[in-house]
């Protein structure tokens, strides 16, 4: 049985090269990096490489990068850190769609006492900018955490615009945080054109291996290290780092970075063919989110509302193993929430209905996506509903 895999958003397969010096390091890298012995050697000057390479695609300096264990950590990380330096009654406006990792530590910081809000998005997934400014002027809050787009609907946030109007507040204004994870290598990432303090990526939805993440820090932005031990990384994340992971991550960086502009276009052509055709063989099937062609949305991303089958919604996460048994492999929403039974928050936010929410399947294209790839993709949504129906 021939499959195709539509599922990059929550992680996409290793890139041939990117997996080819993972395997490499995996042999050579017999050190510790903080011995000093030549192995220890090594492996440190492997990892600064790494650092350097970060550094240099995202255009900052490298002692500005701080390597992780994956994107929530990276995001709590700046968070927390970043909101408990300034203070204990410090806070944080974040938007109501934005990943678990980023909610999670939202409701950390208000089991400490501390002042959240959570900003409403329009039916496109957009916040309010003079909103969000409102907010901050409302109490005291440290971290402003915009997300730069959206894992579930690929709405794109005006982070320029956000950052513009944080800057106009002066020596008052908050520190500025994103998660950055599903933009890098989809859309241009500017974190000093945007006035970004803190940002956070994940190597694996780039092409690289599990388990390394990024934290993009200011210099200068005061952060208080959620964990205690070693110095490894300034003291912001101690324990050993896993330098073959980090240097195949940080080529899968460079090639995703470099390629931006070509991936985005292919990928833009990709989700209108798929469009196109989805809507001749699956009647009264609708897109969330901005529209296909709307540079507010991640080109790589789609969200489809699915038809009501004899008068009844039909469940996103049933209809998810059927595909999965026709050889086609989406979800239903973020790969980090997908065995609850609550509706999509996201979509929530976004005005629907719980059953509509939870009647909605995530596509998402990555660096091995083929044009026959969709055309199998949309033979086998076709099939499925013709059997369901």
């Amino acid at each position: 049985m021939k499959r195709v895999y539509l599922d990059h958003n929550a992680t996409t397969p290793l890139r041939p090269a990117v997996r080819e010096l993972y395997l490499e390091w995996l042999d050579r890298a017999r050190g510790n990096p903080s011995s000093v012995h030549r192995s220890g050697r090594e492996a440190r000057s492997a990892l600064d490489d790494a650092r350097e390479r970060v550094a240099a695609a995202l255009a900052v300096h490298e002692d500005e990068i701080v390597f992780t264990a994956g994107g929530t950590e990276a995001l709590q990380t700046g968070i927390l850190g970043a909101v408990r330096a300034a203070g204990p009654q410090a806070g944080l406006v974040t938007s109501a769609i934005e990943h678990s990792a980023v909610l999670g530590a939202a409701a950390t910081l208000e089991k400490e006492g501390r002042p959240v809000v959570r900003l409403p998005v329009d039916a496109m997934g957009r916040i309010d900018i003079d909103q969000l400014a409102q907010s901050v002027n409302s109490a005291p809050i440290a971290v402003v955490s915009i997300q730069a787009a959206n894992n579930e609907i690929g709405s794109v946030m005006p982070l320029a615009r956000v950052g513009r109007r944080l800057q106009d507040l002066g020596p008052k204004a908050p520190i500025f945080h994103t998660d950055a994870v599903q933009a890098l290598g989809r859309i241009p990432v500017r974190l000093e054109a945007d006035r970004i303090d803190l940002a956070a990526f994940s190597v694996h939805k780039l092409g690289g291996p599990l388990g390394v993440g990024l934290l993009y820090h200011r210099q200068g932005v005061p952060l208080t290290a959620p964990f205690q031990g070693g110095g490894q990384e300034n003291g912001l994340r101690p324990g050993t780092e896993n330098v073959p992971a980090i240097v195949a991550g940080a080529l899968a960086v460079e090639l995703a970075v470099h390629e931006t502009h070509a991936a985005a276009e292919r990928w833009r052509d990709l989700s209108r063919s798929f469009w196109v055709q989805l809507q001749t063989v699956v009647q009264g099937i609708t897109l969330h989110g901005p529209p296909l062609d709307n540079p507010e949305r991640l080109p790589n991303t789609l969200n489809l509302g699915l038809p009501e089958i004899g008068g009844a919604s039909l469940d996103g996460r049933m209809l998810v193993a059927r595909l999965d048994l026709e050889g086609l492999e989406v979800s239903a929403g973020s790969a980090c929430a997908s065995g609850s039974l609550e509706a999509s928050h996201v979509l929530l936010a976004l005005g629907l209905a719980p059953e509509r929410a939870r009647s909605a399947l995530r596509i998402s294209f990555g660096w091995s996506t083929t044009a026959e790839d969709i055309h199998t993709a949309v033979d086998m949504l076709r099939r499925t509903f013709l059997s369901l129906r």
